[in-house]
């Protein structure tokens, strides 16, 4: 496969319909609130389909059993627990098939000095969604924006830059086009799936960042 390279195409992703795993939860809501106000039809899942719907009222989205949402998705999102990552991804290979599947999870621990990076025998979260999801296109992206910030109605644009991590070109030109439907959000290519270990352990390094200064830092590249 050849080396990704920049493309001044930008894919055409705004009639996409987006499923989020594990979505009752406050990164995967916010998620779900910013691309529907974006005009994605935008799907929750859950464990349970009661506990979905009832996230998914409060931002004007539809909850289903994530089952139901995989299937139903043109893109997944997978923002559950990394304590669950690893057995629900195996049981929804089968809905996954085929599909763009964009793994945000990070594998973090925490203790009474803070949060720190979990050891993944894959090498990241991603990496392993990727060994079990054998006939998806999985891409690594969204680690780092706040929840708090696209769950607050107050902000309207959110100041960071998404990066995107993915070995399928084409999957990762999709993703950075659909990061930057969030209003002040930019999707940059950050490299081969092989490298989505140091992104993901990143975000403890941000959360000692948000605890000192009382703050919800994001990331910006320049020169580029």
């Amino acid at each position: 496969m050849a080396e990704h390279t920049d493309s001044p195409q930008v894919p055409e992703v705004s009639a996409l319909s987006i499923g989020i795993l594990g979505g009752t939860g406050d990164q995967g809501r916010g998620l779900a609130r910013r691309f529907a106000l974006a005009g994605h039809t935008v799907l929750i899942g859950s464990r349970s389909a009661q506990r979905a719907q009832e996230a998914a009222e409060g931002i004007g989205v539809r909850g289903a059993e994530n089952a139901v949402v995989a299937a139903e998705a043109d893109i997944v999102i997978v923002a559950v627990p990394w304590e669950g990552h690893k057995d629900l991804l195996e049981s929804l290979k089968e809905h996954l098939d085929g599909k763009i599947v964009v793994d945000c999870v990070n594998p973090l621990g925490f203790d009474k000095q803070g949060a720190f990076a979990l050891p993944v025998e894959e090498g990241s979260a991603a990496q392993q969604a990727a060994a079990v999801l054998t006939g998806s296109r999985v891409v690594a992206a969204f680690h780092h924006v706040s929840a708090v910030l696209l769950l607050d109605p107050s902000v309207e644009s959110v100041d960071l830059d998404v990066f995107v991590l993915g070995d399928d070109r084409e999957a990762t030109d999709v993703v950075q086009a659909l990061a930057s439907r969030i209003p002040g959000a930019r999707g940059v290519y950050a490299g081969r799936l092989r490298n989505a270990g140091q992104v993901e352990s990143l975000t403890a390094n941000l959360i000692s960042i948000n605890r000192r200064y009382k703050s919800h830092a994001g990331l910006r590249v320049t020169d580029v």
